[in-house]
């Protein structure tokens, strides 16, 4: 039965990965693997009502895949080093392209399906625009060592000859959510605003430095987590049914870039208030790295079969406020 499938999520602890387990969770399936550093006590109840079969420290998991023993159907590998404004880039290569490496080889040999998680962050500037072809793929330029980690798998992973029987990279572009809390500061702009207006009333955004963009119009594709996770299973129960899986590098976004006006602006709808924003300046650290407007082409996952409406940025944001920051509650 589908639903006896031995599933492993990574990352598991974090953002993403917890709301796909309790996805997963709400679609039957509860023969899940957890795989995280389960440790720190801000992120303990992203996971402690989730059904499963199994909690394993990222650590341990690497020694699992080793093991000739160990046998699973299908690997959400959404495990990584997300934060930004983390420089080292040993750390991002250990946890993002070794580890992945790793998961990658194990699910060649032994004919398990992965989806990882890619970013938009992979694009940079978007000099060569937001179109996942993975003939650009060697082109791109991130900014930081986190976007250089991601697109150095990528451009590891389309290079192998030895491949999972299915596969797909997807490109996260900006994400908020249930189960952010304990981001800190690389939790997303509606989190952010949300707290600023409970403490302050009004919402801080960065002044534009550049011409093209108003102040607090610079422009990103917001997605709204749930859509992500919706796209994750239906990579999996494409693979269940046996219909086309089309193995590839594959954008998640909406395909419709919304600025940080319209963001705050339904962050305070979403509390019933009239928006109050003033705009600091940027600082002069983050204006080089600071990308003005990300849009994802989504035609590639479209053509793949996915046909499902994301939520609008407003129905997003108003879900999200009231019946998860506004209650303290979690996905």
């Amino acid at each position: 039965m589908p639903n006896e499938l031995k599933i492993v999520v990574t990352g598991a602890a974090g953002f993403i990965g917890s709301c796909l387990a309790g996805y997963l969770n709400e679609q039957g399936f509860n023969n899940l693997i957890l795989v995280d550093d389960f440790t720190p006590q801000s992120k303990q109840s992203n996971f402690v009502e989730k059904k499963i079969s199994a909690k394993i420290d990222r650590g341990d998991f690497l020694k699992l895949l080793e093991d000739s023993e160990f046998k699973v159907d299908f690997i959400f590998h959404l495990g990584a080093r997300t934060d930004t404004t983390e420089f080292d880039y040993a750390i991002h290569e250990r946890l993002n392209v070794k580890y992945s490496q790793a998961v990658w080889k194990y699910c060649a040999k032994n004919n398990v399906p992965m989806v990882y998680a890619s970013s938009a962050a992979t694009y940079g500037k978007g000099d060569k625009g937001y179109n996942d072809s993975e003939e650009i793929i060697e082109q791109l330029k991130p900014l930081n060592p986190y976007g250089v980690s991601k697109n150095e798998f990528d451009k590891w992973a389309i290079h192998q000859t030895e491949k999972p029987q299915s596969w797909a990279g997807l490109k996260f572009f900006n994400v908020y959510g249930p189960n952010e809390y304990h981001k800190g500061r690389m939790a997303s702009v509606i989190f952010h605003a949300f707290n600023q207006i409970r403490q302050n009333g009004f919402v801080k955004l960065f002044k534009s430095h550049l011409p093209e963009y108003k102040d607090g119009g610079q422009l990103r594709d917001f997605i709204y987590v749930k859509d992500v996770i919706k796209i994750c299973y239906w990579f999996l129960n494409t693979w269940i049914e046996k219909s086309n899986f089309k193995s590839g590098i594959y954008n998640v976004g909406t395909g419709e870039a919304r600025t940080f006006n319209d963001l705050v602006n339904a962050t305070f709808a979403g509390l019933g208030l009239p928006s109050k924003i003033e705009y600091i300046d940027m600082p002069e650290d983050i204006k080089n790295s600071y990308q003005s407007f990300t849009e994802a082409n989504m035609d590639k996952l479209k053509s793949a079969g996915y046909s499902d409406l994301f939520y609008s940025l407003e129905d997003g944001v108003t879900d999200y406020v009231r019946n998860y920051l506004s209650k303290n509650t979690y996905y």
